[in-house]
């Protein structure tokens, strides 16, 4: 999917290696940062929402995590939590120095994984104005075992034994073992719920993104399942919005609507639908929330000061 809006190229050093972002400069001050979930790139995970924000004034940084996409790192298509929360801090120091952006005023959005990712880099940096979590991965142990009751005992055998593999082989330098991130249940893959199949239709139509590389080292099984970063959710302090579809069966509703119950500002809005209803059919009442969200707590004079005293839950969008 191309994008209409004038960007540039720019990078940034990550643990020692360079990592490759999109800067879509702004008029009012304010910057979001943005990175897509699991192994999806930057292009294919923010291009829709990006250009969104930069329409409504807002400068954007997009970038690719270590090892992914236009960014360096060896060995490829790895996933690394921490290393990918170090990314995070390494992109926030960029936004920052950016010449039209007031560093009072950054913000942070990420789905999927890296919207589980947004929740312990708030707590991190209580600098930050405002965070977004849409469909995040909030609690490893409870996507696992909705993964679960979508899969054959035997193909959940098989990849737990390649992710086994996989990291056996990283001890011992060799490649990575790659598997697809979506697939049929009954196949080895990252992702065999309903819902993780629509991953290639919303992010991907039309093949617009044909670099996109859609596989995941095998070993990523095993850091998803004990992967918790909404236990983080009390200790951030910014305003927080986290974005749900209550038929998600790749990163379930509930954990992230007790996350943004937990968080001293969080907001919560619920969507009819999966895992990538943001992208789908949700899309239009999905940007507009965070638009909204965005101007009212990252523009001069609109921002609110002090915690709220609860969770404001929107409506379901229908």
């Amino acid at each position: 999917m191309s994008t209409s809006v004038e960007r540039q190229k720019v990078h940034f050093i990550s643990g020692g290696a360079q990592c490759a972002a999109w800067h879509y400069p702004g008029t009012n001050g304010a910057c979001v940062i943005m990175a897509a979930g699991g192994a999806v790139t930057k292009e294919a995970g923010t291009d829709p929402f990006a250009g969104r924000f930069h329409d409504a004034g807002f400068s954007v940084l997009a970038f690719d995590y270590r090892h992914l996409g236009e960014s360096d790192g060896q060995p490829r298509q790895v996933v690394r939590t921490g290393g990918q929360l170090a990314d995070w801090q390494a992109a926030l120091a960029c936004a920052a120095a950016l010449p039209e952006v007031d560093p009072a005023r950054l913000a942070i959005w990420g789905f999927s994984l890296s919207g589980g990712h947004v929740f312990p880099v708030a707590a991190r940096n209580p600098q930050l104005a405002a965070a977004i979590a849409q469909t995040p991965l909030t609690d490893g142990p409870v996507a696992a075992r909705s993964a679960t009751r979508h899969q054959t005992p035997l193909a959940a055998l098989r990849t737990t034994g390649r992710a086994l593999l996989d990291a056996v082989g990283q001890l011992l330098g060799r490649p990575p073992l790659l598997i697809p991130l979506a697939g049929e249940p009954g196949t080895v893959a990252l992702l065999t719920t309903p819902d993780g199949l629509d991953g290639d239709r919303a992010l991907n139509p039309g093949n617009a993104y044909p670099e996109w590389q859609q596989e995941a080292a095998a070993r990523t099984v095993l850091r998803l399942m004990i992967y918790r970063p909404g236990r983080h959710a009390a200790r951030v302090q910014c305003p927080l919005l986290v974005v749900v579809g209550d038929q998600d069966q790749s990163a379930p509703a509930a954990p992230s609507a007790a996350a943004a119950r937990r968080a001293p500002r969080g907001e919560l809005v619920r969507l009819r639908g999966g895992h990538y209803e943001p992208f789908l059919g949700g899309h239009e009442q999905t940007v507009e929330a965070e638009v909204e969200f965005l101007s009212r707590h990252l523009l001069a004079g609109q921002a609110e000061n002090g915690p709220t005293p609860h969770t404001v839950e929107h409506p379901s969008f229908r």
